[in-house]
C-alpha cells in the first residue's frame, strides 16, 4: 500500500511572515515559486552584466513609459511571488512602495539564463503563464538565443519562439521598439 505525503505549500502571506520574523532574510537567495520555497541561483558576471545591459536598453528605449525593476518581486498569486531578473511593469508614483507589482501592472518579465535555463523555461514560464504574463522572454546568454513566450494559458503558453542574435524583437505593449536580440549581449569580439 502506498502512502501519499503530505505536502504543504506556503502562501505570499506565509512567506511574508517568515521574513518579518526573521526565519527568512534577505541574504538567503529564495523565492516563493507554486507554494514552495525555491533555492535562487548564484549570480555571475556575465548574468550581471546581461542584466545590466538589458536593462539600459530598456530604459533608453522606452523611457518613462515603465519602470524597469531588477531582481524585485513579482506577486503573481497567492502561492508565487518570484523575483524576476527584470520586469517591466507599469510606472507607479511611489515606486511600488506598498505592494508587489501583480500580474496586470506586468508588461514584460526577462529572466537571464546561463546555468537556469531549463528551470526559466519549464517551472517558471508554466507559473507566469498562469499567472497570466503575456509577454515572458528568456535570455539564453551561452546559446546567444531568446526564448520568447506568449499566449498563456493554465497549462502553459501556447506560442514558444527562439530567436537567434541577430533577430529582432518588440515587446507586446510597445510594438513600435524594436530590440536586436545581441543588444542585450556581450558584443561578440572581432578578429
Amino acid at each position: 500500500m502506498t502512502t501519499l505525503l503530505e505536502i504543504h505549500l506556503f502562501t505570499t502571506q506565509d512567506y511574508h511572515q517568515m521574513i518579518e520574523s526573521g526565519i527568512l532574510d534577505e541574504d538567503d537567495r529564495v523565492e516563493l515559486l507554486a507554494g514552495q520555497i525555491v533555492k535562487m541561483a548564484s549570480k555571475g558576471t556575465a548574468h550581471g552584466a546581461a542584466i545590466k545591459r538589458t536593462e539600459k536598453l530598456l530604459e533608453n528605449r522606452l523611457g518613462n513609459q515603465v519602470l524597469v525593476r531588477l531582481q524585485d518581486p513579482v506577486e503573481l498569486n497567492d502561492n508565487s511571488e518570484p523575483e524576476p531578473d527584470i520586469s517591466v511593469v507599469i510606472p507607479d508614483p511611489f515606486y511600488y512602495e506598498d505592494h508587489h507589482p501583480t500580474p496586470s501592472e506586468v508588461y514584460l518579465i526577462i529572466e537571464i539564463a546561463d546555468t537556469t535555463l531549463r528551470k526559466d523555461c519549464g517551472i517558471k514560464a508554466t507559473i507566469y503563464a498562469q499567472s497570466g504574463i503575456a509577454d515572458y522572454w528568456v535570455l539564453n546568454i551561452n546559446d546567444r538565443q531568446l526564448h520568447v513566450f506568449r499566449e498563456p494559458s493554465q497549462e502553459g503558453y501556447k506560442s514558444e519562439l527562439i530567436l537567434g542574435d541577430i533577430a529582432s524583437i518588440s515587446p507586446l505593449h510597445f510594438p513600435e521598439t524594436s530590440f536586436i536580440v545581441s543588444e542585450m549581449l556581450r558584443p561578440l569580439t572581432t578578429l
